[in-house]
């Protein structure tokens, strides 16, 4: 398995707040670059296209609530993939610090090719979550 990680970044957002967010796929379309087309929903599961490079689905398959939820791959897709994402609570000013970490079963032509677009569109989902969840206060 290949992991990719995002990089942590700190969000002044209380951790149940991301938790919630990030615990209904619907939500998801609102962090998603313009290459991502043919966006489909629902609460539980999602499916759509990057432009020019695969077509995924993904579902949820595991909550701890306000810390964790583990999504999988769901329908088509060119290989299996788990993206968890955590959420550490930081005590002291209630903010929370997001990480997204990609496991996925690359073979290793695929992993030198995909690595790095896919560190920086975990980094770019962090960050336009971090933008809009702050844009509320």
């Amino acid at each position: 398995m290949t992991r990719i990680e995002s990089d942590k970044v700190a969000i002044d957002r209380p951790q149940k707040e991301l938790f919630e967010f990030l615990s209904d796929f619907n939500n998801f379309k609102m962090l998603m670059p313009e290459q991502v087309t043919d966006w489909i929903s629902d609460a539980q599961s999602c499916s759509f296209t990057i432009k020019g490079m695969a077509s995924l689905g993904m579902a949820y398959e595991n909550k701890t609530p306000n810390s964790e939820i583990k999504i999988r791959r769901n329908g088509k897709a060119p290989f299996d993939f788990y993206l968890t994402c955590y959420i550490q609570n930081n005590v002291a000013d209630k903010s929370s610090v997001l990480q997204l970490v990609f496991d996925a079963d690359l073979n290793p032509l695929l992993k030198m090719m995909a690595e790095k677009p896919l560190t920086n569109f975990l980094n770019m989902l962090v960050n336009k979550y971090k933008e809009i969840a702050e844009s509320k206060t």
